[in-house]
């Protein structure tokens, strides 16, 4: 399979990440923490061959916040399970870097690419909930450029620490004794800005060398790490247009980090609407704006802003003046709402409507959003989508109805070929960092001893 065929993630998000989501008579009300609803979800996924299934999380919350994030499981705990109950789809969980140890991180993701036999992947987050500081002993959030520079760090440890062991450490001869050859095994001896951390890691790579590193960020910080480092960007955009200057954006930047830009893949997020006919889809996405609570909606809107109270202001007065607020949290969405607000002249009370009821070119009849998908994906707006899925009807829609025509299209696969996340998205194996120099030094002493 070509590494330019379309690929698709499920975003599990149990109860949902919006306010109403969970009343659904179709949805548990406990599917957030209940790992019988993540495993038949991911089986679905994988069935349908999705390339992976996504886990978001966040450090802190508040009363007021989405019922999903209020009661979910540990993403790696969670993904665990879902390895052991099934074989090809990836798995893909959410950790921040601000509040996480190196070598805690590195062998929690190396174990579940062991269990999973190469399937991980690390959605490498900031965390932009300031709020998350007083879950961890800090008095303040560290600062936005502050951890970014602490992420780079903490990456560059993790991925040291995943080389630890060469692929061929471990001979296991019982005949002789040997079950470690110690020229294969280093340490890391990093010390930085920010960690020192001796290694070796005391686990070794799975046969996809090392999960996968995704990133979500939309600020020029988080773009700028995208692009040095990540091999997926999950991201959102409302139009055609915003997507591809987006995509234009980030793939540039990879190219001029001196990476291959088709080694990035963008997953823009969506909730497919899909009924029989284009006019029943509508109906339905508007029923559901026309049962929006702006209660609820002012809560979501201040969630980029550290979840700011917006009910302190007049609801028809344009979008108050918030200086900076917003800056050390969800830098990129908070800037957003900012410049769409004012461009837009939006009250705040429009403010809230407009991005709790965000357009979306993905409602419609399937032959419609297959329609949407092929032209976003061929017009370089996306390399692939992240799929939320909530309500188990909208999925069985999307899986029985727009996939087939996608397949009809060639635009996506009928049965895996590969059977890790790295092969699924026509990604390389990273070679392990001292096999490539030892074998440097290998040729060079070779060269020299022509040479002579």
């Amino acid at each position: 399979m070509s590494a330019k065929h379309l690929k698709l993630g499920a975003i599990l998000s149990g109860v949902g990440t919006t306010q109403n989501a969970w009343r659904h008579p179709d949805l548990p009300g406990d599917a957030s923490i209940d790992i019988a609803w993540y495993i038949k979800t991911a089986q679905q996924a994988e069935a349908a061959k999705f390339d992976l299934v996504f886990i978001v999380d966040s450090p802190f919350i508040t009363p007021d916040t989405a019922p999903h994030f209020l009661n979910r499981l540990e993403p790696l705990t969670m993904l665990s399970a879902i390895a052991v109950a099934t074989s090809r789809i990836g798995l893909v969980g959410t950790l921040t870097s601000s509040y996480n140890e190196p070598f805690n991180v590195a062998r929690a993701f190396a174990s579940l690419d062991l269990i999973s036999h190469g399937r991980a992947g690390w959605n490498v987050v900031t965390t932009g909930l300031e709020g998350a500081a007083g879950n961890y002993g800090r008095d303040e959030h560290f600062d936005h450029g502050d951890r970014y520079r602490r992420a780079r760090e903490h990456l560059a440890v993790v991925q040291g620490l995943w080389d630890s062991y060469e692929d061929d450490a471990f001979p296991r001869d019982k005949a002789s004794g040997v079950f470690l050859d110690k020229s294969r095994q280093h340490a890391l001896h990093h010390k930085g800005e920010f960690f020192s951390v001796a290694g070796p890691l005391n686990i070794s790579r799975s046969k996809q060398g090392q999960p996968v590193i995704f990133q979500a960020g939309t600020s020029e910080a988080g773009r700028d790490f995208a692009a040095t480092s990540a091999q997926g960007i999950y991201t959102n955009a409302e139009s055609l247009e915003e997507a591809q200057a987006y995509y234009r954006d980030v793939k540039q930047r990879t190219a001029a980090a001196g990476r291959n830009p088709d080694h990035i893949l963008i997953f823009p997020g969506i909730v497919p609407i899909i009924e029989a006919t284009d006019e029943a889809a509508r109906k339905r996405e508007s029923e559901s704006i026309g049962k929006l609570d702006l209660t609820k909606a002012l809560v979501q809107l201040g969630r980029p802003f550290n979840y700011h109270d917006f009910s302190q202001y007049e609801l028809d007065a344009p979008f108050p003046d918030l200086g900076d607020l917003g800056a050390n949290g969800y830098r990129g969405a908070a800037d957003r709402i900012k410049r769409v607000a004012a461009d837009e002249k939006l009250t705040l009370r429009q403010t809230a409507l407009r991005f709790a009821t965000r357009p979306s070119p993905f409602v419609g009849s399937p032959k419609t959003v297959a329609d949407a998908i092929e032209r976003w994906f061929k017009e370089e707006a996306a390399d692939g989508f992240n799929v939320r899925v909530s309500v188990p009807g909208d999925f069985d829609a999307f899986n029985q109805q727009v996939l087939p025509l996608l397949r009809e299209r060639g635009l996506f696969r009928s049965e895996y070929e590969h059977d890790t996340l790295r092969g699924h998205l026509g990604l390389p194996v990273p070679a392990n960092r001292h096999t490539l120099a030892r074998q440097a030094h290998t040729d060079a002493v070779k060269t020299e001893a022509v040479a002579a």
